[in-house]
């Protein structure tokens, strides 16, 4: 996310956390016709289509924008437009010193959010307001063929587009034929792990005491999210376990211990079929580790790793535990006993959370971590070949089309996989689908072009802020596959897939034109 846009976030997610459903649905914006569609036409029709589907149903899963991401959008596109309309949920006029950029409502004046317009997407659950027709067959076929026909996407190219209110097929390349997926691969495993252990679902780390032996078994739960950073910022912390536990040693008068760590959650091997060679993409999966055992400050995107998480995490825990006066022995590997008494432990937000992260940032190691965690919640060994077993069966569950389909992991870093344009439409329809509201993360992850996560430097002009979609990336592989708000205020899920390209750029380039085509459609 960029900087800007990042301290937006934090000063509108209290606000956003508390938005009343009657202000988000006034804010969800049907697309005018005009002959250049601007910036904040694109971005009002697109910031809110991920509102509608979680507003609409009184029981969806988690805060649709605990991360204020919507409401950066919004300000961005006014700053950018300097003019404004409805002011959703602030007061026109008011600043926020947050940001001293100007890129929120920085003085008085300063134009409100975005325009707001009827309710469009009754189809997803809204109790009134029309749809238009959805964009017909030949004319999207007239407007998308060509483009992706480009030389820049390879030899091989596969689509399709849905209509996400009623789930019809509107366009179809080859799409019952499968490709490399790259990281698309993710919307799979999000749509897989939320549907096994719901959007509440939360990964603890403990620490145990075994009895009559002063042995202190720190136990990994699987959350790679777990950090030793000073600044939490809402993820579980290694810093406030070692507190809660240096607190109750010294309630029982212990102030030495020997110190372990537990990663027996996970079985197999840890390191990726890649190997340990992945440029910086994943760390070795484990049932514990700190901050995705990144060697750096970093918290997204490639970084050197550590080659031993679980030891790393359990050492940086000594040294926390030393600061209260815990000695410890050098940390060793073993296995919590039933009789062992936990001290104390921390949990992760819950897994709507952690799947938003997973999508914006293209994490793997979360992709890798939630496909062990689904194999967990349905009794398969939690190891690589698990995890993509238990991630194809419970979409098999949801009725998705997986002919064709194959799964070897969860981050789509293995060639291996395979998916069809219909299978990955299939499952952001599902998503988005008022009868499934525990898989809404799934779509209000994807990044956000021209603002989040892997979009976010590019659609720079253009459709920025109304293409909401997963990127795929290997050397020759290049994908998209998302959502876009058309100019008949229709919700339309789309996938890209292209193979033997040979410039990611280029390739990049040429999808980013097709789905702008795509949104700019009002066909």
């Amino acid at each position: 996310m960029r900087p800007r846009v990042a301290r937006i976030t934090q000063a509108v997610a209290p606000k956003l956390a508390g938005l009343p459903k009657p202000d988000a649905l006034r804010a969800l914006t049907a697309l005018s016709k005009p002959q250049t569609l601007r910036t904040w036409q694109y971005t009002a029709g697109a910031a809110t289509a991920g509102l509608a589907l979680t507003a609409g149903v009184v029981t969806a899963a988690g805060p649709w924008d605990a991360s204020g991401q919507r409401t950066a959008e919004r300000d961005w596109a006014a700053v950018q437009e300097r003019s404004g309309g409805a002011d959703h949920g602030r007061r026109s006029g008011t600043s926020d010193t947050s940001d001293t950029s100007g890129a929120s409502g920085t003085s008085a004046g300063a134009p409100a959010p975005a325009p707001s317009a009827p309710i469009v997407l009754a189809g997803l659950g809204s109790a009134t307001g029309t749809l238009r027709a959805a964009p017909a067959g030949r004319a999207l076929a007239a407007v998308l063929d060509p483009l992706l026909r480009n030389p820049a996407l390879g030899t091989h190219q596969k689509a399709a587009v849905v209509d996400v209110a009623t789930g019809k097929r509107l366009y179809g390349l080859r799409a019952g034929e499968a490709l490399v997926p790259a990281s698309t691969t993710k919307i799979a495993t999000a749509v897989a792990a939320l549907s096994a252990m719901g959007p509440d679902h939360r990964l603890t780390t403990r620490a145990a005491l075994e009895p009559d032996t002063s042995e202190l078994v720190l136990v990994g739960g699987g959350d790679p999210t777990l950090t030793a950073r000073t600044d939490p910022e809402g993820w579980a912390s290694l810093r406030t376990l070692a507190d809660a536990t240096a607190t109750a040693l010294e309630k029982r008068g212990v102030r030495q211990v020997t110190l372990s760590y537990d990663t027996t959650l996970y079985a197999g091997p840890e390191l990726h079929p890649i190997g340990a060679d992945n440029g910086g993409n994943l760390a070795p999966v484990s049932a514990l580790m700190a901050d995705e055992a990144r060697t750096n400050d970093s918290t997204s995107g490639t970084a050197d790793r550590s080659t031993e998480p679980a030891a790393d995490a359990a050492r940086t825990f000594a040294a926390l535990l030393a600061k209260h006066g815990v000695k410890t022995t050098s940390p060793g590997p073993s296995k919590a006993t039933g009789r062992a008494t936990t001290l104390a432990k921390v949990s992760s937000p819950p897994l709507s959370a952690l799947v938003e992260r997973m999508l914006t940032n293209s994490d793997n190691d979360l992709a890798e971590a939630l496909a062990r965690q689904t194999a967990l919640a349905t009794g398969v060994r939690p190891d690589f070949a698990g995890g993509a077993r238990a991630v194809r069966t419970q979409l098999g569950k949801l009725g998705l089309p997986l002919s064709g389909a194959r799964f070897a992991d969860g981050s789509g870093l293995n060639r291996a996989d395979r998916l069809t344009p219909n299978l990955l439409t299939a499952l952001l329809a599902k998503a988005g689908d008022p009868a499934h509201p525990e898989l809404r993360p799934a779509l209000t992850g994807l990044p956000v072009a021209g603002f989040t996560g892997t979009l976010s430097t590019r659609y720079t002009d253009g459709a920025a802020g109304v293409v909401r979609a997963k990127t795929g990336t290997l050397t020759g592989v290049n994908a998209l596959a998302g959502t876009v708000v058309d100019r008949d205020g229709r919700l339309l899920a789309f996938a890209f897939l292209a193979a033997d390209t040979t410039s990611a750029t280029q390739a990049q380039a040429a999808l980013d034109r097709a789905a702008t085509a795509l949104a700019a459609c009002g066909c």
